[in-house]
């Protein structure tokens, strides 16, 4: 529904409508779902029929690169599924009663701004009240006036009750409606990780280095650097945008994560928890203390270089081959190479799955790869698995082409059972 003409006179109350939101306990908690809440509001109420690009919405609100691909990214899809959640979830506990309903229809970024049913504009400025008419001191001249007033409140009451009741199926029948489809792929995939009693954890790497940021800082040496000059508050951006693109799908997935840094990983947390780790062993030295990838293996590069990482095919089947290593650090990064491992958690019952490259880039595409429908799909597919009790661990290797410090292309290389 578009902006009606009512609204054409009354602007400022769609904006204190969206400033209501933004401060409701529903919204307030998210600060993307509320900048992009405002965002459209202001694009619908300003240029009313002109519509949104996805590419739009990602790069001037959601942060994205210019080499943002919105067939290859669902970002602003789930952001947009999760905004219509919370504004339904609004309506249906914190605002029943707001005379001006606010939505995000379905196939559009177009904010839709109306009267609920029953309100006039006049209540848009002043509180619905009943006051008594001609109120007196005196008490009522005969028993009819009594007994037609409690008839009177009597209906009225019957009305209200009767109201609510038609309100409340309307809001939960839209509170269904709103609600994203989650794919099927991330049902399979992601089962294992939804269904355990516990959230599971994101170990992110935060490697430990010396030195000035400002001149020289490096990787700690054990053998050569002083252990009082550690840095460990360093995190490569690919892992940052591996964190938010698993909390986008464990949201659509009504899943909550714990996020916690490697450096304050214990074996504890490893027993007790499923655990998705962010970063090779290069950077997240947690992945050094437990056992980790089996048949594609991280380790230094040898000479000439030195300091890089690279990874091993432990047992390359013909025609493919034995070593996969970036572009020299030297130079700008156009190819990164990255694992996903489904791996048996140090105790059976509990799952632990790697998402590393041996950049923070091949991180970034890793974590994507399992957060994309299409290349989810895609796995399962070369996996055959078509159902999420059929899931067991595996390893994959990904060969990530990288324009301007973005991760652009991912390709499946090889991919290896590794049984139940």
């Amino acid at each position: 529904m578009a902006v009606t003409h009512t609204f054409a006179v009354a602007r400022d109350h769609s904006f204190q409508q969206i400033d209501k939101l933004i401060n409701s306990h529903s919204l307030h908690s998210s600060e993307s779902l509320c900048k992009l809440l405002r965002y459209l509001a202001e694009h619908s109420l300003d240029h009313p029929g002109v519509a949104l690009k996805e590419y739009q919405i990602a790069t001037e609100v959601l942060g994205r690169p210019a080499g943002f691909d919105p067939q290859s990214d669902s970002t602003v899809r789930v952001q947009a599924g999760r905004l219509r959640v919370k504004l339904s979830e609004y309506y249906a506990t914190e605002g029943p009663d707001d005379p001006i309903l606010v939505e995000l229809p379905k196939g559009s970024y177009a904010l839709t701004f109306h009267l609920r049913p029953g309100k006039t504009v006049a209540q848009l400025t002043s509180p619905l009240a009943l006051e008594p008419r001609g109120a007196t001191d005196e008490a009522p001249a005969s028993k009819r006036f009594w007994l037609f007033t409690v008839v009177v409140l009597s209906l009225l009451l019957a009305a209200t009750l009767l109201t609510t009741l038609i309100l409340f199926a309307g809001r939960s029948r839209s509170l269904t409606a709103a609600a994203e489809p989650v794919p099927v792929a991330y049902q399979i995939f992601w089962n294992r990780f939804v269904t355990a009693p516990q959230q599971p954890w994101v170990i992110f790497s935060n490697a430990s280095f010396v030195g000035h940021p400002q001149k020289n800082m490096h990787y700690f040496n054990a053998a050569t650097d002083p252990r009082g000059v550690i840095l460990d508050h360093y995190t490569g951006v690919g892992e940052v945008l591996a964190v938010h693109q698993l909390d986008l799908v464990f949201s659509l997935l009504n899943r909550q994560l714990r996020v916690k840094r490697g450096a304050l990983f214990s074996l504890d947390d490893a027993k007790n928890n499923d655990l998705i780790f962010i970063g090779s062993p290069a950077e997240n030295l947690t992945l050094l203390e437990i056992p980790g990838t089996q048949q594609f293996v991280f380790r230094k590069a040898p000479v000439p270089r030195d300091g890089d990482v690279e990874l091993v095919n432990v047992h390359p089947e013909p025609g493919e081959q034995t070593t996969f290593i970036a572009s020299p650090s030297s130079q700008p990064i156009t190819e990164d190479y990255a694992v996903i491992g489904l791996e048996r958690g140090i105790v059976p019952v509990r799952s632990m799955l790697i998402l590393a490259g041996t950049t923070t880039m091949g991180t970034q595409a890793a974590a994507e790869y399992v957060c994309r429908e299409d290349s989810l799909a895609e796995l399962l597919r070369r996996l055959n698995v078509s159902k999420a009790g059929d899931l067991t661990p595996f390893e994959a290797l990904l060969r990530v082409k990288v324009s301007r410090g973005v991760p652009v292309k991912t390709e499946l290389l090889a991919i290896r059972k590794l049984g139940n």
